[in-house]
């Protein structure tokens, strides 16, 4: 039986054609109207609809758009409930093979309902699970300032805010998208208070071992100020952070060496660990020095005097630091060089350097006109 058209007919018509297709395909459902109107016709063709999925996705594609675009012509205070079981029906089918389709279905159901809409949530909901099962989480929008504006939209409460952004945080991570899951994660932790960080333990905890685990993360200085971080000054895990903050590759394996069940526990590489920790050890000194020897990187860095060429090419390759080598002289001069923390010393040395610049700027401007009226 090939699925019907629905079009060029009136609402009841379309929920009637609906109803006989869905109970030609074994549904248990009436063919007749319901008394309730659309509203229970929709309910219920909604609540029979799984089994278009054992059918061609062109008859899956053709019933769901329809059941939508009736959805969409009622009045916004009847769809909510109608909306949120579809939502639920498209994001909890077992069927894997029609995860893209189902994931259109709900891009189709979320842009088609009004933007201030709260049941939108419900909807986003269902298409970031959806997207995260089938790896296609690229194919829906995940801008933070586009989530942050959709919240307000919706005026969800703070609990809802965080059980999305946490959602979503999550799902950016399966998929390996490290820096949009980093943003998400510190807008999450960033929602809390003094008086609720306790709450937000878990996800602190979880942040931090993400970070450090990732081997192109090497700031963490914006994760000490979030309020649940704070929480756990006085943990193991606040005090490996503090070290990847601003602490030496000294200060690392002096840790380890007390707590290494704790670091293997977390799930971290001590090798990738020391890796990091010997950059972010370079960092540091190439902010206090422009020009360092050999036998210091030697010492700091606990490497072997043929390997600090290799280190300082790879550092070189991660943009954190700019410098070059003097092979002569043995020592490694520094153009410029990341700073792991930047706080009210740094603003102070920006605002220096941008004032000195600025007064340059103005002696050129001096000159040149000095010589254009001459």
């Amino acid at each position: 039986m090939s699925v019907p058209v629905f079009i060029d007919v009136t609402e009841d018509d379309q929920a009637l054609e609906l109803r006989q297709f869905l109970k030609s395909k074994g549904a248990e459902i009436s063919e007749e109207a319901d008394e309730g109107g659309l509203v229970q016709d929709l309910a219920a063709i909604i609540e029979a609809v799984d089994v278009v999925w054992k059918g061609d996705e062109k008859d899956v594609e053709s019933v769901m758009n329809s059941v939508i675009s009736l959805l969409l012509i009622l009045d916004p205070e009847k769809q909510e409930e109608l909306v949120q079981s579809l939502s639920e029906k498209l994001s909890k089918t077992k069927e894997a093979a029609h995860a893209c389709l189902r994931l259109q279905l709900l891009s189709n159901l979320f842009h088609g309902i009004e933007g201030n809409m709260v049941v939108r949530y419900t909807v986003y909901w269902s298409l970031i699970h959806v997207a995260s099962s089938c790896g296609a989480i690229q194919q829906i929008p995940t801008d933070l300032e586009q989530v942050r504006k959709w919240m307000s939209e919706w005026k969800l409460t703070m609990e809802q805010k965080q059980q999305l952004l946490r959602l979503l945080y999550e799902s950016l991570v399966d998929l390996k998208k490290s820096d949009k899951a980093s943003k998400v994660m510190v807008e999450l932790l960033g929602s809390y208070t003094e008086e609720n960080a306790s709450q937000a333990r878990d996800d602190a905890h979880r942040c931090i071992v993400r970070a450090l685990r990732d081997p192109n993360t090497f700031l963490f200085d914006h994760l000490v100020a979030l309020k649940p971080v704070r929480f756990l000054e006085g943990e193991l895990i606040h005090d490996l952070l503090t070290i990847f903050v601003s602490g030496r590759l000294s200060s690392y394996m002096k840790f380890y060496s007390a707590n290494k069940d704790f670091v293997e526990s977390l799930g971290l590489s001590h090798e990738q660990n020391v890796s990091k920790l010997r950059l972010l050890t370079f960092m540091g000194m190439a902010v206090e020095a422009t020009e360092i020897a050999f036998g210091t990187i030697q010492e700091e860095l606990q490497i072997e005097e043929e390997e600090v060429e290799a280190f300082v090419i790879d550092a070189v390759r991660t943009k954190m630091v700019h410098c070059k080598i003097d092979q002569l002289q043995r020592k490694v001069i520094v153009t410029c060089s990341t700073h792991r923390t930047f706080g009210r010393q740094q603003w102070q040395q920006l605002y220096d350097c941008l004032g000195s610049w600025n007064q340059n700027l103005t002696q050129i401007r001096t000159s040149l006109l000095s010589v254009s009226n001459s």
